[in-house]
């Protein structure tokens, strides 16, 4: 079995076994709650995930035969999903900083601006990238596989995509610890249930958010390394970090991405697992003002 091989089937593996494991969660936090947009954006990029995967695979055996023209089609097919998926992400993002921010209009359209106006950039530049990208047959071990080659620019602007993904996501991030601080500094002044609640909450929040977060600024440190002339050919780097570079993009979308949504919705589930009843949960948190900071984030991310 080829790197490519092993590099496909383990991350095809990492998506199949983060369903395994959340399953369980899912059912009851997804399927079984009433439907909103965030519930569609869960289920797209969870169940988009595993077909991704073991096409991805299927791709990569030899024992599978794929013309110029589908490999081609899959090729760009792969690219149109990343950038798709990566919009989504960005949407359950801003939810979220919405949601921290109490439903601020202000905060909501500074975001937005931002996200469409990278949205739009990286779309042209990864347009002009592609017509860059030249499929070519390679013949391994006697056997004829379709590969592809980047002309010109064509690296320089991928990278320069991953480089504004990546201010965006650095944007975010700084807005939720800027809050998630506000807030604490906060719970000094409240009691110490509503204190609990929300503290722990906005813990939920960025704990998720950081591993998120780190995982994006990995793939982009790998994306970023391949500008290097050194790593350009086909070295033992190079193909170290190549294969890095596609099982921590799969982590990072299909693993990292559902879950943002799934640890708000566990969070508020133990919470009221833990209270008598829904109603006497909303009586609690309504006694401080901490309380409606939770409702918000509940109601913004539920």
């Amino acid at each position: 079995m080829s790197r490519s091989n092993i590099v496909a089937v383990v991350a095809g593996v990492v998506v199949v076994y983060d369903w395994a494991v959340t399953i369980g969660h899912e059912i009851e936090l997804i399927w079984r709650q009433r439907w909103s947009l965030m519930t569609v954006l869960y289920l797209v990029i969870r169940y988009v995930g595993i077909p991704y995967s073991v096409i991805g695979v299927l791709a990569t055996m030899p024992f599978v035969s794929l013309t110029d023209t589908v490999s081609s089609i899959l090729y760009y097919t792969n690219c149109g999903t990343y950038v798709v998926l990566s919009a989504m992400l960005g949407v359950i993002m801003i939810a979220r900083l919405h949601a921290m921010y109490q439903r601020s209009r202000t905060m909501l359209i500074f975001l937005a601006i931002i996200f469409l106006a990278f949205n739009i950039a990286c779309l042209v530049l990864a347009a002009i990238g592609l017509k860059h990208v030249v499929a070519e047959e390679v013949i391994l071990s006697g056997m004829h596989i379709c590969g592809f080659d980047y002309e010109g620019d064509a690296q320089l602007l991928f990278s320069m995509v991953w480089v504004l993904n990546t201010v965006w996501e650095v944007i975010a991030l700084c807005l939720s610890v800027w809050i998630a601080v506000k807030h604490f500094r906060d719970l000094r002044r409240l009691g110490p249930s509503t204190g609990t609640i929300i503290g722990d909450c906005f813990r939920v929040l960025i704990k998720s958010h950081v591993l998120y977060f780190a995982s994006f600024a990995g793939v982009s440190c790998l994306q970023l390394a391949f500008l290097f002339p050194e790593l350009s050919v086909d070295s033992i780097g190079s193909l170290i970090l190549d294969g890095g570079f596609q099982i921590l993009s799969v982590v990072q979308m299909f693993v990292l991405g559902p879950r943002l949504i799934l640890s708000v919705r566990e969070y508020h589930a133990k919470l009221v697992a833990n209270s008598d009843a829904d109603t006497s949960l909303n009586s609690i948190v309504f006694q401080e003002h901490g309380g409606e900071i939770w409702l918000k984030i509940r109601r913004g991310l539920y």
